[in-house]
């Protein structure tokens, strides 16, 4: 799938430019790390990576407004850290510590902080979707101005939560700006088997709805777009569907043997690697020079460290709590 490149004219001040190179380096370490931890039997269940994809939430988020809702699938690892989940919440969440973002209940698939309207990982392929166009109709009945931003992947346009959540959504000119990481692979089946479109944004053309297809490596093409189309939603045009068509670079999980994709293919896509591309234009434009981002790697080496540290000496949930915080407290 050839995408032709967008000129980038958006243009951000210097703090702005390296918070995001930031970001996205910290996304990696992060996930580099989990994997190391769980190999070590650490931590436990399933653990999805989004090594490969850093490019796509830092830049729809680094775009979004306070109001704005963000609720995503379940590789959230990097969402989580770029609505401001610190890395010590992650690591120790992902640890089952008391001292997560989801105190140690929701593991690697659960993460969730509704003071930054980060609304979770869910997850129940698509199961999410109809509580964003929910979420959004709470936002136009309160007649709030923000946009409700649903991240999910390309298997989850297969199912019918899919389709119902987008039709109402237009239906009813709900405010969400739909947002399809087209990694193109649903676990371990390529979108060519599954889908019989291979454009996940023609599915949208079925209910009327405006959409459109970037690709996903270049994280100021992906802010670009995602200032462009909060922006069309919030001025009450209704839904949005933007396909990013984007690539992991590990298995689906852990456990995943990835027999399904030759070595080549991923090699190929590493090339495109999004922190590789995005140092090369900060060098390339004269934003950052070499040690400023060297500096910046060393600074997230020394946060990872002291999340993991943080997150080992944390303490378990106890035995006694464990009915708590099922149900919101009356008060």
């Amino acid at each position: 799938m050839e995408l032709e490149e967008k000129e980038i004219t958006i243009e951000l001040d210097k703090d702005q430019y390296l918070d995001l190179y930031y970001q996205m380096v910290l996304i990696r370490r992060v996930e580099e790390r989990s994997a190391e931890l769980y190999q070590q039997g650490k931590i436990g269940g399933f653990l999805h990576l989004y090594i490969g994809q850093e490019a796509v939430s830092t830049g729809i988020i680094s775009a979004r407004l306070p109001q704005d809702r963000v609720i995503t699938a379940y590789r959230d690892h990097g969402v989580a850290l770029n609505v401001g989940i610190s890395a010590r919440e992650v690591i120790a969440e992902l640890l089952g510590k008391e001292t997560g973002s989801s105190k140690g209940r929701g593991g690697s698939m659960h993460m969730a902080d509704v003071e930054k309207n980060f609304w979770g990982g869910h997850a129940v392929v698509g199961s999410h979707l109809p509580i964003a166009a929910g979420m959004a109709l709470g936002d136009q009945y309160l007649e709030n101005d923000g946009v409700t931003i649903c991240m999910f992947g390309d298997g989850a346009t297969n199912i019918g939560f899919f389709h119902e959540a987008l039709n109402l959504s237009k239906v009813w000119n709900l405010p969400v700006l739909w947002v399809c990481e087209n990694n193109k692979y649903g676990m371990g089946t390529s979108v060519e088997r599954a889908s019989a479109t291979v454009e996940m944004r023609q599915k949208a053309e079925g209910y009327n709805m405006p959409n459109d297809q970037i690709g996903g490596m270049n994280v100021l093409g992906v802010r670009q777009a995602a200032e462009k189309y909060l922006e069309f939603v919030r001025e009450g045009n209704g839904p949005f569907f933007l396909e990013v068509v984007t690539y992991r670079f590990r298995g689906h999980s852990m456990g995943d043997p990835e027999r399904y994709r030759e070595a080549k293919e991923v090699k190929k896509w590493q090339k495109n690697d999004p922190i590789g591309i995005y140092r090369d234009y900060l060098i390339s434009k004269e934003i950052a020079g070499e040690d400023e981002l060297n500096d910046i790697e060393t600074k997230v080496e020394a946060e990872v460290e002291d999340g993991v540290e943080f997150a080992e000496n944390s303490p378990d949930p106890s035995a006694e709590d464990l009915f708590a915080h099922i149900y919101v407290d009356e008060e």
